[in-house]
């Protein structure tokens, strides 16, 4: 009889662990994608962008605008360091705290070189410019490194400061619900705009 009882509780179990994946693995994640498709698509699809029918990227991931040797693009605005090299797969942070010397280390270096790119002193770099964000792929920079970089993009590009700098406000988002977090320049958007603008930089 326990034995009986013991094969009865095993199928009711195995029947319950087979309910449950169905439910919780197909059926659930399917209905919330539906509904995620309807109430906002483009979220649900990735926040992909498009242009000419080709995808460049997603407003909500990082990207480095560099050349085929890895230098950064003076004729575009550059996003965040990434621990990561803006890979999704590989999202994270370096872990490094801030009694890390190799953390220490990079961060002058990167200040260093992001003042020279600029053409401006290493005080006048802004913290963001140097640091990655906890994920490696934050789409996003500061206000404040974003004009910093007005002047360098305007030259590389023949434009007027003036007109770079609106583009750089058309691309501001302010804090999300009016009080969380901060205003930010998503970069990608802005690179868009300036291609737009002025045609694309060779």
């Amino acid at each position: 009889m326990p034995t009986l009882r013991s094969g009865r509780q095993l199928v009711a179990a195995v029947r319950a662990v087979l309910l449950a994946t169905v439910v919780l693995g197909l059926v659930y994640p399917l209905v919330m994608l539906g509904i995620a498709q309807v109430i906002r698509p483009g979220g649900a699809d990735g926040s992909l962008v498009t242009r000419d029918g080709t995808v460049v990227g997603s407003s909500l991931i990082g990207q480095a605008f560099v050349s085929a040797s890895g230098d950064a693009l003076p004729q575009y605005f550059q996003s965040r360091p990434s621990a990561s090299d803006y890979d999704g797969a590989a999202s994270g942070g370096s872990n490094l705290g801030p009694n890390s010397a190799d953390l220490v280390d990079a961060i002058t270096e990167r200040q260093s070189q992001v003042a020279a790119f600029n053409g401006v002193m290493p005080a006048d770099v802004p913290a963001d410019a140097v640091t990655a964000s906890a994920s490696g792929l934050d789409p996003g920079i500061s206000p404040a490194y974003a004009a910093l970089q007005v002047t360098r993009v305007a030259a590389a590009r023949g434009a007027a400061a003036g007109d770079v700098s609106a583009l750089v406000d058309g691309a501001t988002h302010g804090r999300d619900l009016g009080f969380i977090g901060a205003p930010y320049v998503n970069v990608l958007e802005l690179n868009l705009a300036l291609d737009e603008r002025f045609g694309t930089a060779g």
